[in-house]
């Protein structure tokens, strides 16, 4: 399979993705495709069991070599491109990989804050370290928006996605703020329907918005056109953010959407150059 593919023509991502120069959007698609490809096979179910995932994994991470010794497969052509235009480097690819492992060994319980804040750099942060340089920030500028704004996105999909990853056996709220809030097991679906979990969410919830905050001087400092798209992203996510910190974390949940609102605001400030 080719990893170039558009994702849903009305989720967030695309709509910052659309607005980008032809040669970086469709960069970004490559890897989108990539990544889509890596986490489809993590959160592979029924017959899979965990080293056939693990193994395609490798697979992946084989390809992935042989594209960066220059002996890209075809159906990477579009990747190849991707790397060699923009320098994207070897050892996200390798870390976003690593990331995908992580779910795909065994279902996820509610790690410590530093095995998730591993987590969160692999599968959101690595993948950001690859974007920024699509979208042409520089190297030192660039790292740090990854680092927040990946940490700041992943929480955001964390919390949003509490019950729809109990229902596959993982739990990804850190141990500590668990423990803290009074909530005894680890069981997802019994920690998911404990009402003193949205004490738990909440502190979640601070961890993301101080990364927010922490990225948008970033940007703010930042050449314009290189930031639109983290601009987009931002404002679409911390939208989903504060309408869960506003409705709060008490079961049941509904699962909140971005604000058209502030989407077409951002794209009215930071879509067109």
């Amino acid at each position: 399979m080719t990893p170039q593919a558009a994702p849903a023509a009305n989720s967030s991502f695309y709509m910052a993705m659309r607005i980008l120069p032809k040669p970086r959007r469709e960069a970004m698609f490559s890897l989108y495709g990539f990544c889509r490809m890596v986490d489809d096979i993590a959160d592979e179910r029924g017959s899979s069991t965990s080293s056939q995932r693990i193994a395609d994994l490798e697979r992946w991470r084989a390809e992935i070599a042989a594209l960066f010794a220059a002996r890209a497969p075809l159906h990477l052509a579009g990747l190849d491109e991707a790397v060699r235009r923009y320098d994207l480097g070897q050892k996200d690819f390798d870390a976003i990989i690593d990331g995908m492992e992580m779910d795909a060994a065994r279902d996820v319980r509610a790690p410590d804050w530093e095995t998730l804040d591993l987590y969160c750099d692999r599968v959101a942060s690595a993948v950001g370290r690859l974007s920024v340089r699509i979208f042409g920030l520089d190297p030192e500028p660039g790292d740090a928006l990854a680092h927040h704004l990946g940490r700041a996105l992943q929480l955001t999909n964390i919390l949003r996605d509490i019950d729809e990853d109990a229902a596959m056996g993982r739990l990804y709220l850190p141990r500590e703020v668990l423990a803290a809030a009074g909530v005894a097991s680890d069981e997802p679906l019994a920690a998911a329907a404990d009402p003193k979990l949205a004490a738990a969410c909440g502190e979640v919830a601070k961890r993301a918005q101080w990364h927010f905050e922490q990225a948008q001087p970033i940007m703010a400092a930042a050449p314009r056109g290189a930031v639109r798209a983290p601009q987009l992203m931002a404002a679409a996510y911390r939208s989903i953010l504060d309408r869960m910190v506003a409705d709060g974390f008490e079961p049941p949940r509904q699962r909140a959407k971005a604000s058209r609102l502030r989407i077409v605001s951002a794209l009215l400030r930071y879509g067109v150059i």
